[in-house]
């Protein structure tokens, strides 16, 4: 099992910055990737960024270039840079963990830009 803990998030203005952190606690054997996904009202969950043991990183299309996501192994946490925020980056963000073919969620966290 693996839990999830994000934070950061909030009311943020529109060309702001954001940086999220998700902290990880229970099994850490087995971890292929971890990622941020948001999920914004009426729509679908959508990757924003994944990044692998190997370190591939992946960013979603709507978000590239703007974004930048890392881990710091030896503390299990994520943190998730976002640049130029827009209105529509309004969102719950996730923190994923897949694990031994498992996916693992965080309970989400607020992030509305708004002027």
């Amino acid at each position: 099992q693996v839990q999830l803990v994000e934070s950061g998030g909030g009311l943020l203005q529109p060309g702001g910055s954001l940086r999220l952190s998700c902290q990880a606690s229970g099994s850490d054997d087995g971890i292929y990737a971890m990622a941020w996904y948001r999920q914004a009202p009426g729509k679908q969950r959508e990757l924003v960024a994944r990044i692998t043991t190997g370190n591939t990183i992946t960013y979603g299309d709507s978000v590239k270039g703007r974004v930048t996501i890392s881990r710091d192994v030896a503390k299990r946490t994520l943190s998730l840079q976002m640049n130029t925020l827009k209105p529509e980056d309004t969102a719950v963000y996730y923190c994923n963990c897949l694990r031994l073919g498992t996916n693992y969620w965080g309970r989400g966290t607020q992030v509305t830009v708004s002027s």
